[in-house]
């Protein structure tokens, strides 16, 4: 993937799947990730 530093990426359904492969992706290419996750707090 190209460099994305300076550059942010919004990811729904982060924590699995296809979500979860693209949060994993833009923080390799160095992109500022926001993540979406649902759920209760343990």
């Amino acid at each position: 993937m190209t460099d994305l530093t300076g550059k942010t990426a919004v990811i729904t359904g982060s924590t699995s799947g296809i979500g979860l492969g693209l949060e994993r992706g833009f923080a390799q290419a160095r992109a500022n990730v926001v993540m979406n996750i649902t759920g209760t707090a343990t």
